[in-house]
């Protein structure tokens, strides 16, 4: 027998073996490659909070035609408030949470949900898995809600910011039949206004409509606001400014002077062909007119 050719045919065998037991492995492992949605979708939503902004984190289990509260989610019983790890809500700034202080930073959102009454927990621990390593000496506090009957079920598990404006808004919890929701307030007028007085004070150019619109909109200074929105005027008899200025000054209770800001903020959006400031002018002039 050639001692060389059982050598080569060892080789041989042994690259088969070899490339066999790698075939097997890729198949015990072909798991591994599959793309799976995941059983609860995640969402991240960034919500501005007049000039900060919140950001909030959290998993969307489906109802599938299960009983949700009550059923999968226990009521009296501390839920994580989603799916996977505990909803997570970060701030930029400081907010009163249903009375509550707030500071910056980043929160998990825990619930017990019963019958008649919700208890609602922001926890200084915002990572664990589930409620299942809850503590309440984790709490920075806790409130209770009256829960909302829906007429329509929410199939999707959904939270969410509603009625948002300058310096409040709404949280919302909504799955099945429930709702719960509870107030935010974030109170910036002192950063606003130390902001625009730092700005008014220096030698560049300055934000005289975006001024005059901060203090008309939030009940300050109307006479600064005049004096503002009339510079704006100055530099510019573009239709939305005109707008503006008729609107301020009627509120000052210059209505000969809102009359004549509006007719030539309708004569300068007619020839600009904006149909949207003819409109709005013409509202103004109607009503500084009665």
């Amino acid at each position: 027998m050639n001692p060389f050719i059982n050598l080569n045919t060892m080789k041989k065998s042994i690259i088969v073996a070899a490339l066999a037991v790698a075939t097997i492995f890729s198949a015990n492992n072909a798991d591994a490659q599959i793309k799976m949605p995941p059983a609860s979708s995640g969402q991240t939503i960034t919500q501005g909070l007049g000039i900060s902004k919140a950001t909030l984190t959290y998993n969307r289990p489906n109802m599938n035609g299960r009983k949700i509260f009550g059923g999968l989610v226990p009521l009296g019983e501390v839920w994580r408030t989603g799916a996977n790890t505990v909803s997570a809500l970060t701030t930029e700034t400081s907010l009163q949470i249903a009375g509550h202080e707030l500071p910056a930073g980043t929160y998990g959102i825990l619930t017990i949900p019963g019958e008649n009454e919700w208890t609602v927990i922001f926890s200084n621990n915002s990572k664990q898995w589930g409620a299942y390593s809850y503590k309440q000496e984790e709490d920075v506090f806790r409130f209770t809600v009256n829960p909302e009957r829906l007429n329509q079920p929410v199939e999707t598990f959904t939270m969410g910011f509603a009625n948002v404006g300058p310096e409040s808004a709404v949280f919302e919890i909504l799955w099945e039949n429930t709702k719960v929701s509870f107030p935010i307030a974030y109170n910036q007028s002192k950063e606003i206004l130390a902001s625009i007085d730092e700005v008014m004070a220096g030698t560049g150019n300055k934000p005289y409509m975006a001024a005059a619109q901060y203090y008309y909109n939030n009940g300050h200074d109307i006479n600064k606001a005049v004096s503002w929105i009339n510079e704006a005027a100055k530099a510019s008899e573009a239709p939305h400014i005109l707008y503006w200025q008729a609107r301020i000054l009627l509120k000052s209770g210059d209505k000969a002077g809102a009359v004549a800001a509006a007719q030539k903020g309708v004569e300068a959006a007619t020839k600009a062909n904006n149909s949207e400031y003819i409109n709005l002018n013409s509202q103004v002039l109607a009503e500084a007119q009665r």
